[in-house]
Order: C-alpha cells, then sequence, then structure tokens
C-alpha cells in the first residue's frame, strides 16, 4: 500500500539516474520506516458463499491456504484456484460440479477436501495416484451420485476422515482395509447390499452405516466361482501373492498386475483370483469401531461381510464350526 506521490518520485528517480543524471540532483527524499498499517499482509484465508461474489475478472491471492466457494453454481473447478500451491483447505461444497480435473493432485499441500452436495458420478483413479496420497487427511464426497471408488481410490493413505453419505454407493473399495489411518468413515444413505472382506482390517472410531439395504447373510448359500483343476494364471497368481514374488507393469501386463491386485483372501490366508468360493457372513462393527451408529431402526450392529474360500477344503472346515456353533 505505497503512497501513490511517493512512488511517482522513486520511479522517477530511478528513470534519471538509468540516464545517467548526477545522484545529487535526483529527487529523492528522506526514508521513512513503513508502518505496520501501510504493510499488507499475505491473505491465507478466503470465504465466498454466493454467486455474485465470486471473482470473475481478479485472480484469487497465491498466498491463500484456505478457499470456500460454496452456493456459487460452479459446474466446474476454476483453473485458478488449481494455481494456489500453498492450499491446505479446499471447500466447494453446495456446486453443480460434475467431474474433477486431474490437476486437481498437484495441489501437494491439500489436507481437507470438501465436495459435498455436487454432482459428481466419479472420483478419478488419476487423483489417487497423485500428489494427494500423502497430503489428504479430510474428504467429504457426501451428497453426490458416485456408484463407485476405483480401485486406486484406497492409496490415500493419509485420510483420517471420509464422508460418502448420501450417493448410490454398490461397494466400497476391496482394499479399504489398507486405509490404516482412517478413524472416521460414514457412508450412510447407500446401495451397499455387503462390505468387502477387507473391512475387518479397519481401526476406527466412529462408523455411519444406516440406512442400506444390507443382505441377509447365509453362509449356507455359497457363490462358487471354483475351478478345479486350477487354471495355470490361477496357479501362478496364487504362488506370486503367496510367496511375495515381486512383480510390476515392467514385467507383466498391465491388466494382470491390476488382477494381483484385487486378489482375494481365504479364510487361511492363502490368495485366489477368479477361483474361489464366496459367502457373506455376519459382523459385528463394533470389531471395527468404537462408536457404531445403528445400521437400521431395529438397533442393530451387525452388518454382511464378503468372505472367500480358495478350495472346497476350506469352505467345508468353516462350514463345520459354522454349524457346530449354531446347534
Amino acid at each position: 500500500q505505497a503512497n501513490v506521490i511517493n512512488l511517482k518520485t522513486f520511479l522517477s528517480a530511478v528513470r534519471l539516474a538509468h540516464q545517467g543524471n548526477d545522484t545529487g540532483v535526483l529527487p529523492l527524499s528522506p526514508l521513512v520506516p513503513a508502518k505496520n498499517s501501510d504493510v499488507e499482509k499475505p491473505k491465507t484465508k478466503m470465504i465466498i458463499t454466493s454467486r455474485r461474489d465470486y471473482p470473475l475478472t481478479k485472480s484469487f491471492p497465491f498466498s491463500l491456504e484456505h478457499l470456500q466457494t460454496s452456493y456459487c453454481k460452479l459446474a466446474r473447478i476454476d483453473s485458478r484456484v488449481l494455481c494456489l500451491k500453498k492450499l491446505r483447505k479446499l471447500d466447494l461444497s453446495h456446486n453443480h460440479i460434475k467431474q474433477l480435473p486431474a490437476t486437481l493432485g498437484d495441489l501437494v499441500c491439500l489436507q481437507e477436501l470438501d465436495l459435498h452436495d455436487n454432482h459428481l458420478e466419479a472420483f478419478s483413479g488419476a487423483l489417487c495416484s497423485s500428489g494427494l496420497q500423502k497430503s489428504l487427511q479430510f474428504l467429504d464426497l457426501s451428497q453426490n451420485q458416485i456408484q463407485a471408488l476405483p480401485i486406486e481410490f484406497c492409496q490415500l493413505r493419509g485420510l483420517v476422515q471420509l464422508r460418502l453419505d448420501d450417493n448410490a454407493l454398490l461397494r466400497l473399495p476391496c482394499r479399504i482395509g489398507q486405509l490404516s489411518r482412517l478413524r472416521l468413515l460414514s457412508a450412510a444413505r447407500n446401495k451397499l447390499p455387503f462390505l468387502p472382506s477387507d473391512f475387518r482390517k479397519l481401526s476406527l472410531e466412529n462408523l455411519d452405516l444406516f440406512g442400506n439395504p444390507f443382505e441377509q447373510p447365509n453362509p449356507l448359500v455359497p457363490n462358487i466361482q471354483l475351478k478345479i483343476p486350477l487354471t495355470l494364471l490361477e496357479c501362478a497368481a496364487r504362488a506370486t501373492i503367496n510367496h511375495r514374488v515381486p512383480y510390476s507393469c515392467h514385467l507383466l501386463p498391465s491388466h494382470l498386475c491390476k488382477d494381483l491386485e484385487v486378489a482375494k483372501t481365504c479364510r487361511c490366508g492363502s490368495a485366489c483370483l477368479s477361483s474361489f468360493i464366496q459367502i457373506t457372513v455376519t459382523m459385528n462393527l463394533h470389531h471395527v469401531a468404537h462408536t457404531v451408529v445403528l445400521v437400521d431402526n431395529m438397533g442393530g450392529t451387525e452388518a454382511p461381510v464378503l468372505c472367500y474360500f480358495c478350495s472346497l477344503h476350506c469352505y467345508s472346515q468353516f462350514l463345520d464350526r459354522h454349524l457346530q456353533s449354531n446347534g
């Protein structure tokens, strides 16, 4: 916030000095220390909650660490926002955003991302493989139209809070147990029929799965995908995972790498790829969360979780124990 007259005088002196004039005749005034009121601090927070206040011609300050642009009817994320490399918190809730640009992952300092109440139908796998892997801790995708999250979603291993309420989710990511730092998971009022087997690995403080149409588990009615004898591909895949043989897209076709990444795990600990027996069993959600919101209006805190078996032997052993425990 410079004094305009002093600034013009200074620039005039610079011009005369550049032209080689004697320094004794330059119009320089004595330097006076600037007051605190004269110095504008870098702006770190900006909150916009209406369309009319949204800047159309002015740039966002590059010093911003917290930006909220809610109720602005945005159909996409402004490219100017994607240049704010210091952003730690970005709130784009209550807009009309349908798609997320891959460059959102370039905001490597971003810790909190609020996208609730938009028109999203997907969350890009590219974002899950970006710099957000390490930085993102709080993600709110509630009140959108998402049916499924990509396999890569569980690479966001810094997540502490994840809100997925009021979407159209048909399933949760099969490797959700890899989110070891996750403490709050809310996925109420979706279309989940069951939970992935990896759900057992979570260690949550708060869990809300209210209002999902969970199926009634029936271990006596298995989904048998077992192929006997096992194919050579199945045998090789099981051996690769069981013996922890290193692999990458440089050694194997990319589609095989993706299949290995989502391999199932039998109750015995062995892996299975596309040849398995699948059932659903009941799990008390208190096994994975300290505080559990009731699953339904009947006071239940149990939900069906997928369970896999690599062979008829493993399934028959489980069945014997199940029948004995139920009389």
